[in-house]
């Protein structure tokens, strides 16, 4: 079952929302003021985050900058009654997946949420795996809270791999994240890879960076295989 959360300070229509979902087999949390919001949005284990923008106690935008700086790459659906572009571009640099304007056409909010729970959201300013995090904003890796210095090719890589984590991501996806349609030599997405288990793994008695043989790479704790 798809678990959405929603984040709206009008009960009525988060009433009319939440009696809607169910019908279409969606089970959906409410959450009424922003505060309440970020601490169910912390415990987790929801697909889709639905947040109105305009909120008591911590705002939309807030709650979303929020929740992409500690790391959470859940998609996130804003609504709201602003249909400007300069709303809808603030919007997205706070970490919004999508928009949804007000009135709208519930079906038309279903067909969102299941696309968006496809996937994971891109919009995440911290990814981390254990103790190993790359923040993105001011484009830094560390483990145990040192600093890990990698080359660019090294950061694209350990990108993808942390984007996957802990689903193991195919050599022919991560040889495209990094090199694109430009891609060398059979040899060189294991010299990389040699290079980047010596920077974040070596050092440390619990190696993240695990060869899946047959399937590709994963990054995740040996316990979690």
């Amino acid at each position: 079952m798809l678990n959405v959360l929603l984040v709206e300070d009008d009960l009525d229509l988060a009433d009319t929302i939440v009696e809607y979902l169910e019908i279409e087999g969606i089970r959906c949390i409410h959450g009424a003021n922003g505060m309440a919001g970020l601490q169910l949005a912390k415990e987790g284990g929801y697909q889709v985050l639905l947040l109105d923008i305009n909120l008591p106690r911590l705002d939309g935008l807030s709650l979303c900058e929020q929740l992409r700086s500690s790391g959470d790459d859940t998609p996130i659906l804003m609504l709201t009654a602003r249909d400007g572009l300069d709303d809808k571009l603030a919007g997205f640099q706070a970490g919004t997946d999508d928009y949804l304007v007000k009135p709208f056409a519930l079906l038309e909010l279903v067909v969102r949420l299941k696309a968006l729970s496809r996937r994971r959201s891109g919009q995440v300013r911290k990814l981390s795996c254990a103790d190993l995090e790359m923040n993105l904003t001011d484009k830094t890796v560390t483990r145990g809270g040192s600093i890990v210095k990698l080359s660019p090719t090294g950061w694209r890589l350990l990108e993808a791999l942390l984007r996957a984590s802990p689903e193991v991501i195919s050599r022919q996806d991560l040889e495209e994240a990094v090199w694109n349609d430009d891609i060398p030599d059979s040899n060189s997405l294991k010299v990389h890879i040699f290079n980047l288990r010596k920077a974040i793994d070596v050092p440390f008695s619990n190696p993240l960076l695990q060869t899946i043989t047959g399937h590709g790479f994963a990054m995740r704790e040996k316990s979690s295989l």
